[in-house]
């Protein structure tokens, strides 16, 4: 059976929130391609994981002999995340762009899974070629071309931890302009607004059908 990882960090419930709304989409089309399969949530907003600590970090680094037992336990909680990423065959998360980047909660979830010399900085990392698919939501367009491609810091940064760095092949679904129906200045852009949504519910859905044919392959 194969395993998805979903992560959702927006704040607001699913009925108030663009990137909740399509990972649910994704989700549903991956369960329905593969009723057998299993699915792993983590709610970032609901139970968010520690900030990386010293304890943790040192610990990574050290032999788990020489762990001290303040070290041994900050890194079983760490190495629990690190262990739901590197056995998922798919990875979903849900990252809407909060002040320009990324969630404080999905930042910290990251901090945690990554590790220098087990999934990062090596060879044959064990999420090398894992798909990871990021709805990336935004209330404004920060796409190229746009006054404001230059503050994108969102698809850059997981472009960079997730592929780069775990060697993830990462595929982006992006709704945007999700504030054109409550911003008056942004009423003009209702029509792209609903047009991304529309298109952003499709690539969910087709994504999710395609993610679960090859995890279960």
């Amino acid at each position: 059976m194969a395993t998805l990882l979903h992560v959702d960090s927006a704040l607001w419930p699913d009925s108030s929130s663009a990137s909740r709304a399509v990972t649910a989409a994704f989700r549903v089309a991956w369960e329905q391609q593969h009723p057998n399969g299993t699915v792993v949530y983590r709610d970032l907003n609901a139970d968010p994981v520690p900030h990386l600590g010293t304890l943790a970090a040192s610990a990574g680094y050290t032999e788990p002999a020489e762990h001290s037992p303040e070290q041994a336990a900050a890194f079983a909680e760490r190495l629990v995340l690190i262990e739901e990423l590197e056995a998922a065959d798919a990875v979903l998360i849900g990252a809407p762009m909060y002040n320009l980047t990324v969630p404080s909660t999905l930042k910290a979830w990251l901090d945690q899974v990554i590790l220098m010399g087990r999934n990062a900085g090596v060879e044959k990392s064990p999420t090398n070629g894992k798909p990871a698919y990021i709805v990336a939501s935004r209330g404004g367009s920060y796409a190229q071309g746009t006054p404001r491609e230059g503050y994108e810091y969102v698809q850059n940064y997981l472009q960079a931890v997730l592929g780069d760095m775990l060697g993830m092949e990462v595929d982006f679904i992006v709704p945007e302009l999700t504030l054109a129906h409550t911003v008056p200045a942004m009423a003009e852009l209702v029509p792209l607004a609903e047009a991304s949504k529309a298109k952003a519910h499709e690539d969910a859905i087709s994504k999710g059908k395609e993610a679960a044919l090859k995890a279960a392959a």
